[in-house]
């Protein structure tokens, strides 16, 4: 199917490429794309003129979908679709956006998600269509679509009973994370503008599984995460095991994010963002191949999503080095220092510098404590040293006559656990 973009910016050139990319992304070819530099006109976004000559390029070329890199109000909506030929679909980024979800969503709580966005992106536009209704303007199907009285309150029924849905989900990944925690695992979430390469170094950073390995331990984890060179090709989150050596780590590829996301859509999508708040630590991956100006926009965007409830530590990793010569990649480390300080420069596709991210994750994950544990000679103890060593780093063993005496190191929480275990033996009698 062909579509026509249109922009409009208030002033300067209006940049139409991540429109370009999202459009090839949902599966349309491009026709045309109509751009304009003037303050937004409150009915039909561009100027009316302009408009008239969209509508014109519309029936030339038989495009069936207009695409707004501008977000449209639903009387703007509304508007355009009484002025462009019957049949035309008219749409805003946002609304392309969740096309593309919907395309990728393959789990429940993406279908979940997705539904949830679009119903809340539609949601305005039937208050609209009611206040039309009222004032006796029948909208059309190619403008907002047939005015349904009940309309409203199912869309408002729908949204409560998917927001239900997917908090027991999160009650269910909230209740994972901790059993990870409590077994042993630092969990690393990679976050990041989509395309940025975050997929391709998960595919670095993990142990080759093969399928069903670890499935009860990790039911969400995949043997590969796709790595493509277009955007959303993760919409659902995947779970790897990475290949650190002195730690039990698992990392989660994430949605990418996207410049001047509304809230509504970031809200929906909540929940699978939930895998970078609540992680230890958070690898901020930023394609450095591409304009300073562009890459410090995209690392704010991603600070503006993450401030205000991320907890964890932000390490930026500057990824695609291969796409760049030192001396660019030095130029652009020092104009971003501000927002990405002390950053790691590795090149995904290449593997080059991985291993020096690895040790910087092993840094700055929370430190391990020391522990001695001494305990009686029991029936029981042997698989408590069985456990310390599958869920720490065990440094010496010594078996007495009458007790035994482990020495390692583990997370704090390992330590708590294995300190009750440990005291469970010595309240239970001696074989």
């Amino acid at each position: 199917m062909k579509a026509i973009l249109a922009k409009r910016v208030d002033s300067g050139t209006a940049d139409t490429a991540e429109l370009r990319d999202l459009t090839r992304a949902a599966g349309y070819d491009i026709a045309a794309e109509f751009t304009q530099s003037r303050e937004e006109d409150a009915a039909f976004q561009l100027g009316e003129g302009k408009v008239t000559e969209l509508a014109g390029t519309v029936a030339e070329t038989g495009t069936e979908l207009v695409v707004f890199d501008n977000q449209l109000g639903p009387y703007q909506t509304y508007n355009l679709g009484q002025r462009l030929p019957e049949g035309t679909r008219v749409i805003d980024r946002f609304r392309l956006i969740l096309e593309i979800f919907g395309q990728r969503a393959q789990t429940r709580k993406a279908q979940l998600q997705v539904e949830l966005a679009e119903l809340r992106y539609e949601l305005p536009r039937v208050e609209a269509k009611t206040s039309l209704a009222k004032r006796d303007e029948r909208p059309g199907f190619m403008g907002l679509g047939e005015y349904d009285e009940s309309h409203e309150q199912d869309i408002k029924d729908q949204i409560s009973r998917i927001k239900n849905e997917l908090d027991a989900i999160a009650d269910k990944e909230a209740d994972r994370r901790q059993k990870r925690r409590e077994s042993g695992f630092d969990l690393v979430a990679l976050a990041g503008y989509t395309n940025a390469g975050k997929s391709t170094l998960l595919q670095q950073l993990a142990e080759e599984l093969e399928i069903g390995e670890n499935d009860d331990l990790h039911p969400d984890l995949d043997t590969t995460a796709e790595a493509e060179d277009r955007l959303f090709t993760t919409l659902g989150t995947t779970t790897r095991k990475a290949a650190i050596d002195r730690r039990d780590v698992l990392v989660t590829d994430t949605v990418g994010f996207i410049q001047d996301l509304p809230h509504w859509l970031v809200e929906s999508f909540k929940s699978t963002l939930d895998a970078v708040y609540y992680a230890d630590l958070v690898l901020l991956v930023v394609d450095v191949s591409e304009p300073v100006d562009e890459i410090r926009n995209k690392l704010v965007t991603c600070h503006d999503t993450l401030y205000e409830r991320n907890q964890a530590p932000i390490v930026t990793v500057l990824n695609k080095i291969d796409a760049v010569s030192d001396e660019e990649l030095e130029e652009k480390r020092t104009a971003l220092s501000a927002l990405a300080p002390n950053p790691v420069a590795i090149s995904g596709m290449e593997g080059s510098n991985v291993e020096t991210l690895k040790r910087r994750i092993d840094a700055e994950l929370p430190d391990w404590e020391f522990e001695r544990l001494v305990m009686p000679m029991t029936e029981d103890t042997m698989s408590v040293v069985s456990w310390v060593h599958d869920h720490a780093r065990v440094e010496d063993v010594t078996y007495l006559e009458d007790e035994v005496v482990v020495e390692f190191e583990a997370r704090p929480s390992i330590v708590q656990r294995s300190r009750a275990k440990a005291s469970d033996l010595t309240a239970a009698p001696s074989a």
